[in-house]
């Protein structure tokens, strides 16, 4: 009895520490190769929020992705509003998904859409280009 429930905990505990290890390696996969620029606060930010709350979405659901924010993106400086905003978007992304090949051309697309200040809870938004930070990815 007491060895099942040793290996129940082991094997729940192992898969809280490799999912987040996949969506983080998913995600920045795509964004070392990206184009965009705007690492803190710009578009590639954006791409970065979308996509990762994107995979959440689709593997989790929406539920995981309001989790996570709510416990990571707190305070009301525009940066945190912008990715809550991003992370919103790429939950929805991710939750009309029907195959896990489609959540990156859909978050880029997304994005292709988006802009400064996009007004609309269905745009991708960053913040003005003086505020970017690009020799920051985080």
């Amino acid at each position: 009895m007491k060895r099942t429930i040793f290996r129940r905990c082991l094997v729940i505990a192992l898969l809280l520490c490799v999912y987040p290890v996949f969506v983080i390696g998913f995600t920045w996969s795509h964004v070392l190769r990206s184009e965009w620029k705007g690492g803190r606060h710009g578009p590639l930010d954006a791409y970065r929020h979308a996509l990762a709350s994107a995979t959440v979405s689709y593997t989790l659901g929406e539920w995981a992705v309001s989790l996570t924010t709510w416990a990571c993106e707190w305070g009301g400086k525009d940066s945190h509003q912008m990715d809550i905003h991003n992370n919103r978007i790429g939950a929805a992304i991710g939750s009309r998904c029907s195959s896990f090949r489609e959540l990156e051309p859909a978050v880029r697309q997304a994005v292709l859409q988006g802009g400064t200040s996009a007004m609309g809870p269905d745009r991708i938004t960053w913040l003005a280009p003086e505020r970017w930070h690009d020799g920051k990815l985080w």
